[in-house]
């Protein structure tokens, strides 16, 4: 997909940051949109800000973990639009926990929205994807898609699922020669409201962090790519049809020193979180 003129794009999480900057972005370059969010508020300012843009645009209310509910979105952009070529499973939420003392509720609740939701969007959308001839699915995943690190170990398992769910979805669509490619996307530290909005068990307190506030903090310290930058790496990485993009220094980083040290970046991370630990306690 060498350009978006034209085409329609749906989008999930577009409330705001990186689903509210590809929502923009690809306004300008007269791509359709359909978009969706749990949050209506943030919805509806996503919306005035695309009132500038000759293309057309419908929202939808959606929570990512409802799959009925996904379904009949997908089927409700088709008949809005005429059309869908390209889903973004953006949607998705962020835990601080530990393994040992993580609430099943809590661990259900993440991995229904950002892997299950991410399944949901891409199975519901896929035969109209198929349908349209050219057809793209953007998956966001995470750098924790490509590296533990402790305290998140159930972020981590949501976003190295997507992962591998993403990258044998694409080998699949190949092997069938389907008009449909796959894009794994992993954002480093993105300049957005993830980690003040994340949940944060109180099991942490005193090991990584002084409380679930002191915890928050310190991860939007780590956002260093706007949202903006973020949305124009992944749509560039769409056009050229890459299998997976690294979005930000930090994400290539950590890419590298994963390649370089598979087992010892273990060791790296933990000694990193004890230097953390004790400047914030």
């Amino acid at each position: 997909m060498k350009s978006f003129q034209d085409k329609v794009a749906a989008i999930t999480g577009a409330g705001s940051g990186m689903g509210r900057e590809l929502a923009i972005e690809l306004a300008k370059q007269g791509c359709h949109l359909a978009l969706s969010d749990v949050n209506e508020q943030g919805l509806a300012q996503t919306m005035s800000l695309l009132k500038a843009y000759p293309v057309r645009v419908t929202s939808t209310r959606l929570d990512v973990s409802q799959r009925e509910a996904v379904y009949a979105w997908a089927d409700a952009v088709v008949r809005e639009h005429g059309k869908v070529n390209l889903i973004f499973n953006n949607a998705g939420v962020a835990l601080g926990s530990t393994l040992e003392g993580v609430a099943y509720e809590d661990f259900e609740w993440i991995m229904n929205i950002n892997f299950w939701g991410v399944v949901y969007g891409s199975k519901a959308f896929l035969p109209h994807l198929r349908a349209s001839g050219d057809g793209h699915i953007i998956n966001t995943s995470s750098i924790f898609g490509l590296f533990a690190v402790p305290a998140n170990g159930c972020y981590n398992a949501s976003k190295f699922a997507v992962r591998g769910f993403s990258e044998c979805l694409r080998q699949e669509m190949e092997l069938t020669a389907a008009p449909v490619s796959v894009t794994s996307v992993h954002p480093g530290g993105i300049k957005t409201n993830i980690a003040q909005a994340a949940r944060m068990s109180s099991n942490l307190d005193g090991l990584l962090a002084k409380d679930g506030q002191s915890a928050r903090d310190n991860f939007d310290k780590l956002f260093i790519t706007s949202a903006n930058r973020a949305a124009r790496i992944i749509l560039k990485a769409v056009r050229g049809n890459k299998r997976r993009v690294l979005v930000g220094p930090d994400a290539k980083f950590m890419d590298l020193l994963v390649r370089l040290l598979p087992s010892a970046y273990q060791r790296l991370v933990t000694a990193g979180a004890r230097m953390q630990a004790r400047r914030s306690l």
